[in-house]
């Protein structure tokens, strides 16, 4: 509680803060309107400038990692021309309507004009104190030294007002982003002292009258580096979101049949969306469960069945712009200096799989294209979900396609063999007084019959233990059972594994490791080979398996139709296997040429549709 009454307390200082600046700023402006007389003498050249002055605060130059507006070589010539009242005003004015246009939040719209107002006043006026002392003889270089120290005095209380409220609010005001901040402000100062030094140096020269397109020509060099280079800033920054995105969904693509596949969202969802704070909950049935947090979250959020009805309803992400209103259960889940929100809803063929819920600490700082990316990521989760849906379904079917396998092996096997045995020991037990000779050969015959029940009732055991491949993964399982064949077959068998190890859903290791097995075992006992080249290959888009052996190799028709009169695990019962993973089996060989056996696994390729925006995906 002490921790929260300190932050609402921070807050409140430099809400007060703001609004005092405010009052005194527009205060200012005031003062000055009821002190026109006049009206402007020429209203054409006072617009440029309100225009010029609008398009540099709107498209303000990114510098470093930061942006900065470069407009007090306008402000300053508009002051020059039509004095302090008029620049007041129109920068005030100008200011204002640029931040109401960019939607800013309400304090944010009245303390940045104020603070512009007055730091560029009380620039003025300081040096005014000074007006009497003579620098120099020449008028050129005391116009612009006053320049600079108008220059110099604007920026340092302009960034001294803005580090105050920075370093009053809750936000850490870290040296690093003051530093940044510095930066981008001193790029202004130098470039405006340049701006400077050409606006009194062309004026010091007799070039007759100065009207509109003097300034225009002037001037225009400046606002179009400001649209051209915040364009390009805006373009770059759009391709770095892209970017991201296609990195994200990259990495969920790899670790989609993976378990900790949300691991890989900590570091790149940060990147991807500038956010304070976001939660992930995804529903499996009808309950719902938190997945994913990271930032200023609660830790016992404790929702109602109203809450999650409400995120199983919605159909399109939602802004929230303010804490104030009805933000639904973002309240709940959320510190309370995060003020602005987004739902953004996971959905596939009109089923909602989950929510992501995004938090800023400004108000209003999300902005349309940030909905967008927040709605295309929901999507592509969206899709990961239903895939890791259909891939849990999948193991589920095919684990009970092998139950039944096994119960089908056991009926016609170990149950008739056994039942066989039984009838076979009734009847030597009929005729044990009579002929005993016989009897004995029916009990030799029965216990011959049992033992090779009790070798596939061992074999049916083994079967159902956990895989090796589950057990000690899929490299160390190809590794342990080359050493054995090695062992036992005295074959030498080289085994590679490139690219990083990834871990693979259950299944494809499992089948993985058996056509591996099966394959060796076959070069072993039909090519004839004495040498064996295992390739593992993770590659960014497949997974590759190659066992190349340098025997007698065979033809692979006549292998096919041989394989269709057998009950071994051949080509066709191995090339079924790698299907169910949707996998391909290669096989090339010739007769004396040897035999390679490539099979290829491709990664997960999740694709989303095109629209945004209103997070509805299709298959």
């Amino acid at each position: 509680m002490k921790f929260q009454q300190l932050l609402k307390n921070e807050e409140t200082n430099a809400k007060v803060f703001m609004i005092g600046t405010s009052v005194l700023g527009f205060g200012l402006v005031l003062v000055h309107i009821f002190q026109l007389q006049e009206a402007p003498k020429d209203p054409i050249i006072l617009l440029l400038f309100a225009v010029f002055l609008a398009i540099c605060e709107y498209y303000p130059i990114p510098v470093w990692k930061g942006n900065t507006a470069i407009n007090f070589p306008i402000m300053f010539t508009l002051y020059l021309v039509f004095g302090l009242g008029y620049t007041i005003f129109v920068l005030a004015s100008v200011v204002l309507l640029v931040n109401l246009i960019s939607r800013r939040p309400l304090r944010i719209v009245f303390f940045n004009p104020a603070q512009l107002i007055l730091s560029f006043y009380i620039a003025v006026k300081l040096p005014e104190l000074f007006d009497d002392i003579i620098f120099l003889n020449s008028s050129f270089i005391n116009d612009f030294i006053k320049y600079g120290l108008i220059l110099l005095l604007f920026h340092i209380i302009n960034n001294l007002l803005v580090d105050v409220v920075l370093w009053l609010r809750p936000q850490i005001y870290s040296l690093n982003s003051w530093k940044q901040k510095a930066l981008s402000e001193g790029t202004s100062f130098i470039i405006s002292l340049g701006y400077g030094f050409m606006l009194f140096l062309l004026g010091s020269q007799n070039r007759g009258g100065i009207d509109f397109f003097s300034f225009f020509f002037f001037f225009s060099p400046l606002v179009g580096l400001s649209m051209l280079s915040a364009v390009i800033f805006r373009l770059r920054t759009e391709k770095s979101r892209l970017k991201a995105l296609f990195s994200i969904t990259s990495e969920l693509n790899t670790m989609v049949p993976t378990e900790d596949w949300l691991d890989g969202l900590k570091t790149s969802f940060k990147a991807f969306i500038d956010a304070d704070a976001c939660i992930l909950w995804f529903k499996e049935g009808d309950e719902w469960y938190k997945r994913f947090e990271q930032g200023s979250v609660k830790d016992n959020i404790d929702l109602r069945n109203e809450d999650f009805q409400m995120m199983s309803n919605m159909e399109k992400p939602v802004r929230y712009d303010n804490r104030r209103h009805d933000i639904g259960i973002a309240s709940v889940c959320f510190d309370q200096s995060l003020k602005s929100f987004v739902y953004a809803p996971l959905i596939i063929e009109k089923e909602v799989f989950g929510t992501l819920i995004v938090a800023r600490s400004r108000t209003k700082s999300f902005l349309e294209d940030d909905v967008s990316s927040i709605a295309s990521f929901a999507n592509q989760l969206a899709i990961v979900m239903k895939t890791r849906t259909l891939i849990k379904e999948q193991e589920k079917r095919l684990i009970l396609e092998e139950r039944n396998r096994i119960a089908r092996e056991i009926h016609d096997g170990v149950a008739q063999s056994l039942a066989g045995a039984i009838m076979n020991l009734e009847t030597a037990e009929r005729k044990f007084t009579n002929k005993p000779y016989e009897t004995l050969t029916i009990i030799s015959g029965s216990v011959l019959k049992l033992r090779n029940s009790l070798k596939e009732v061992r074999e049916s055991i083994y079967a159902l233990r956990p895989y090796p491949t589950e057990r000690i993964g899929l490299i160390s399982a190809i590794t342990k059972k080359i050493e054995e064949v090695n062992s036992e077959y005295k074959v030498d068998i080289n085994f590679e594994v490139r690219g990083i190890e990834e871990r693979l859903s259950s299944m494809t290791e499992k089948v993985l490791f058996d056509v591996l097995r099966e394959s060796i075992l076959n070069c072993i006992k039909h090519s004839r080979t004495e040498k064996i080249v295992v390739l593992l290959s993770y590659q960014s888009q497949q997974i590759l398996l190659r066992i190349k052996d340098f025997g007698v190799g065979f033809s692979l028709f006549d292998e096919m139709i041989k394989a269709e009169n057998t009950s071994h695990f051949g080509i066709l019962n191995m090339n079924e296997s790698i299907e169910k993973i949707n996998g391909s089996l290669q096989i090339n060989s010739k007769k004396g040429s040897g035999t390679e056996i490539s099979i290829i696994i491709p990664k997960m390729h999740l694709e989303g549709g095109p629209q945004y925006d209103k997070n509805n995906v299709s298959r």
